[in-house]
């Protein structure tokens, strides 16, 4: 796959099977559309082209409202849209003044001139343009004139894969994770790096690495613990995560905090970046008594994670 940071460093191309969206968690909704345009690009001697955007619209449109998080950064949208098996990835700058594009411009400039569309594949709810003004009918009454052909999925197809970036969002809110990887298709997951911590869990018996992220707009799942995957040098480790205010050592503390603890790990992770992958819930976060039923609690939670990782196939 070819990737292409404007809609400038695109050449545009004979016959282009274009399809066109934020695709936020490239999910199984997103993954109908994706499959449709490799087909049509097979089938007719075509290329498969998609055009996103970054950043993400709301947060340019609406940049005071700082509800709106992501389910997959712009590395994470890429490496996901690698094993999709289109050609072409153009991710094209969204900016206020690219947002007053107006319809005709933008299935002029962008859509014809700028990639070469031939098809374009659009869920049956694809709005663009100005004031999202552009809708399905608007494209079928210019393709014609423009020398292209649209293609909608419609809805009883969208909806029978039964999944939304909504309702992923909801989901990893209310910590439902393996909810969420079936609305997905995989295993929602998050990339951090290591950083200093008050090596409480070391005095515990269970050493955590503490998680910095690089993009506050991504989404961390609801308060609780984990059973995860950690990915690092090219190797996978099992373990357990926590995710909150630690309210037994750090009480009244405002910091949410991810901490991760490896089974069967004991070397040095600070400065490490880390992939994690959450597979089940365990439990809520809660406050114990005594610092003495908080371990007796973590040691609950390793053995329901271990078990929780091996029904799933994690462990062998």
């Amino acid at each position: 796959m070819e990737v292409y940071h404007d809609l400038n460093s695109f050449r545009p191309l004979d016959k282009a099977v274009v399809t066109v969206g934020t695709f936020d968690g490239v999910h199984r909704g997103h993954q109908v559309l994706l499959q449709r345009i490799r087909e049509l690009a097979e089938t007719e001697g075509g290329e498969s082209v998609l055009l996103t955007f970054y950043p993400h619209p709301r947060l340019v449109l609406f940049p005071d409202d700082n509800d709106l998080k992501l389910l997959s950064t712009l590395d994470e949208k890429i490496e996901q849209l690698k094993n999709s098996g289109i050609q072409h990835l153009i991710v094209h700058p969204f900016t206020k003044s690219f947002s007053r594009t107006s319809v005709q411009e933008y299935v002029q400039n962008i859509l014809v001139e700028g990639i070469g569309t031939s098809k374009l594949v659009i869920g049956y709810d694809h709005h663009f343009g100005r004031n999202r003004e552009g809708s399905l009918e608007n494209l079928r009454l210019l393709a014609p004139e423009y020398g292209f052909e649209v293609e909608e999925i419609p809805a009883q197809e969208i909806d029978d894969v039964n999944v939304s970036s909504t309702k992923i969002r909801n989901a990893l809110d209310q910590g439902e994770v393996a909810r969420a990887a079936e609305f997905l298709g995989y295993a929602y997951g998050l990339s951090a790096k290591v950083v200093k911590g008050n090596e409480i869990g070391r005095s515990l018996g269970f050493p955590t690495a503490n998680l910095s992220l690089d993009d506050s707009t991504k989404l961390i799942p609801g308060n609780g613990v984990y059973a995860v995957g950690v990915h690092f040098d090219e190797r996978l480790y099992h373990g357990m995560a926590n995710i909150g205010y630690r309210p037994t050592v750090s009480q009244g503390s405002q910091n949410r905090m991810i901490e991760v603890h490896l089974f069967q790990f004991s070397s040095d992770l600070y400065g490490k970046r880390l992939r994690i992958t959450f597979h089940q819930r365990i439990r809520n976060e809660h406050k114990f008594d005594t610092i003495d039923a908080l371990r007796a609690q973590l040691q609950k939670d390793a053995i329901q994670a271990r078990e929780a990782l091996a029904l799933l196939g994690r462990l062998a």
